[in-house]
């Protein structure tokens, strides 16, 4: 499945596959902080995006754009060089490539997972890119006054990860009682007992080796019966870089497609899921989508008989 990203002319983005890494987690005592897997996982399931050279930036505490001042290092390409464009303590960065991802797909921009900034904060957004013939910025948000902001050549300045656009609202959210799956309850019930007596064990007497102070069940993907919860269980990510390459057929919407009827058209899609009805592929086709692309994603979105 392609991830593009197309480059204009004088356009070189710096993006890497995310580090599963963080200063602050290699400074807890005897990197503890990296034994929850939850927090590894998150900090590698996207791409960073780069900043060729160090800048700094500090706001006057104003509304305007004038509040917020930005010194970029010598070296900075004019076209990466931060910004004050909204005004609201805000500074903007363009982001160079216009991001393409397969039918269906956002990508979702912001800040680095588990990593923080001392008086900033990183604003989100989600961009259909399946479609869009536009770029995006990255905002940062100032959240004290009259204080100097450092970000160094080569440090991640925005984090792209591709979601799927109606994965969410496909979602059916229930509160359920724990004893209605007794399999679930008993599985809980037993590792619960089992952390209370692993725990009192370890404060009676401390293991000798850090390894030992910790169960590591969830992190090897192992049940309460010591099998594996599921078979593609992840320890780590491996996301590929970014390499010169040609899209694979239909991998991307063609530029000049009427993004009014393509909205339309998938409304209407929308639609006839919901309520079984029949979908006329030819909506799609009209708004400027490959017949083949257009029939892919109607087969995809009628619903898998159970």
């Amino acid at each position: 499945m392609d991830f593009l990203c197309y480059l204009h002319e004088g356009w070189q983005p710096l993006i890497r596959p995310a580090e599963p890494t963080r200063a602050w987690m290699d400074a807890t005592p005897e990197a503890f902080a990296y034994r929850c897997l939850p927090l590894n996982i998150a900090n590698a399931h996207g791409w960073e995006i780069l900043t060729p050279a160090g800048f700094s930036a500090y706001w006057r505490g104003g509304a305007t754009t004038a509040d917020v001042i930005i010194r970029s290092d010598k070296g900075m390409p004019a076209a990466s060089a931060p910004v004050s464009l909204f005004g609201q303590g805000t500074f903007t960065i363009h982001i160079m490539g216009l991001f393409r991802t397969p039918p269906g797909w956002n990508v979702m921009a912001g800040g680095s997972p588990n990593s923080a900034k001392e008086g900033v904060a990183p604003l989100s957004g989600v961009i259909e890119t399946d479609w869009s013939p536009y770029t995006f910025t990255m905002n940062w948000r100032f959240l004290r006054r009259n204080h100097w902001v450092r970000f160094e050549a080569g440090e991640p300045i925005c984090f792209i990860q591709p979601t799927q656009r109606d994965a969410l609202e496909r979602m059916e959210p229930k509160f359920v009682p724990l004893k209605d799956n007794p399999e679930a309850a008993r599985q809980f019930a037993e590792w619960s007992q089992s952390r209370n007596a692993f725990q009192a064990k370890v404060a009676e007497k401390a293991p000798s080796s850090g390894a030992d102070q910790w169960q590591k069940r969830y992190y090897r993907g192992l049940d309460m019966d010591d099998k594996q919860g599921v078979p593609d269980h992840r320890a780590k990510l491996r996301l590929k870089p970014f390499v010169t390459g040609t899209p694979s057929a239909d991998a991307t919407l063609p530029l000049d497609i009427d993004p009014d009827r393509l909205e339309q058209a998938i409304a209407a899609l929308t639609v006839s899921v919901r309520d079984g009805t029949g979908f006329d592929a030819g909506l799609l086709t009209e708004a400027g989508l490959p017949e083949a692309l257009a029939e892919r994603i109607v087969r995809a979105a009628r619903p898998v008989a159970t």
